[in-house]
């Protein structure tokens, strides 16, 4: 099974979109982009998500906590 997902990086307003096989969490696809997931919200219409969770939105925005950290 393929999973695709449409992240939305901000404040830096770059657009993602992460592919992979199998059943991959957002922590998976966040570090497979090089970012830290402790210092990002995960947000689905505004609604907090798990980094832990496995990837079933089709589009996230990916909020930063800490300045300069991409």
């Amino acid at each position: 099974m393929v999973v695709k997902c449409r992240m939305h990086l901000d404040p830096e307003g770059r657009t993602v979109e992460y592919e992979s096989d199998g059943t991959p969490t957002y922590e998976d696809a966040l570090l497979s982009l090089g970012i830290i997931p402790d210092i990002v919200l995960i947000l689905f219409h505004g609604e907090s998500l798990p980094q832990d969770k496995p990837i079933e939105e089709d589009e996230v925005t990916i909020v930063v906590t800490e300045s300069g950290c991409w």
